[in-house]
């Protein structure tokens, strides 16, 4: 039993549970714990810590209560009226990464050609390319294996076991059809493939500094170094903004611009919730689906008759 209530919640989500735990604790925080202490908490941290981590941090003492079988303080209306105003008070705009545009992609991969021929330079553009067409979050990138790739005369299937919003295993397959040598993201993992002799394990992989790949699987947290690395490289402004989500709002608002299909973009990003598809499509028509846009098409016509 131990084990499937285990299973039940990501390590993901266990871990940052914990994380939050033990902040209330260094506070002066109790398990368990009643309303006034928690309310309390609320009010010291309330200026210091953004209204989303407060929100997880009472996620984390509501469902140690629950579990424990206990009277959950956080449900008591004070708790929840007051962490209402603290986000009126507190709250800021969530910080997005920024959205990678084709023309983004394109001065990547350019630099990336323009390197001494590596092993390191291969599988970064196969990372980037396939990062960005396959909408891939970092935590899936690194976690495809060499089972995962299935060839069709068409292009590639990648078909993970798991993934973020897919925990109970459903599984994940994404399509890279084949396109133009220079831009498509088959080609370049076939090639990164075939120039290390992958044959089992992880695709993407570490490698130091005499160019020698290692056999575990790449860090995650290298896909948001590389994307900073390559950015400076191509002298964009908007550096400190780039995250391995870019590559997913990237190829959403790209594709809407574009004027894909809704279901095409959905699909090819496996978002579940279609508010946030039309989200990144709005944000990706803001200037061609635009009021401001009529109106001075139509005034430039009046203008000129007078």
């Amino acid at each position: 039993m131990r084990h499937y209530l285990q299973a039940a919640t990501s390590d993901n989500t266990r871990k940052a549970y914990r994380s939050a735990i033990r902040q209330f604790e260094k506070w002066g925080g109790r398990l368990p714990s009643d309303r006034d202490t928690v309310v309390h908490y609320l009010l010291a941290r309330a200026k210091s810590l953004n209204p989303r981590t407060l929100d997880l941090h009472l996620t984390a003492i509501s469902q140690w209560h629950h579990y424990q079988g206990l009277i959950d303080p956080v449900s008591d209306p004070l708790v929840r009226k007051t962490m209402e105003g603290v986000r009126r008070t507190q709250g800021q705009p969530k910080r997005k990464a920024k959205a990678l545009r084709l023309e983004h992609i394109a001065q990547m991969v350019t630099h990336l050609r323009q390197l001494p021929d590596t092993k390191k330079k291969q599988r970064d553009i196969a990372l980037v390319l396939t990062g960005f067409f396959g909408a891939f979050r970092r935590s899936e990138l690194v976690a495809i294996q060499i089972g995962d790739l299935v060839w069709e005369p068409e292009g590639l299937l990648i078909k993970l076991p798991r993934s973020k919003t897919d925990q109970q295993a459903t599984g994940l397959v994404r399509a890279l059809p084949f396109g133009a040598p220079g831009c498509c993201p088959a080609t370049a993992m076939r090639n990164w493939i075939e120039s290390v002799e992958i044959n089992e394990g992880p695709i993407f992989r570490p490698i130091n500094r005499w160019d020698k790949v290692q056999p575990k699987a790449l860090n995650s947290g290298a896909i948001n170094e590389l994307l900073k690395t390559l950015g400076n490289a191509c002298q964009f402004d908007f550096v400190s903004d780039l995250s391995s989500h870019s590559f997913r709002r990237g190829l959403s608002t790209s594709a809407a611009r574009e004027r894909v299909d809704f279901e095409l973009i959905k699909k090819q990003g496996g978002w579940k919730s279609d508010a946030t598809v039309w989200e990144y499509i709005e944000e990706g028509q803001q200037f061609n689906n635009n009021a401001a846009l009529v109106l001075m098409e139509k005034l430039e016509a009046l203008v000129g008759n007078v």
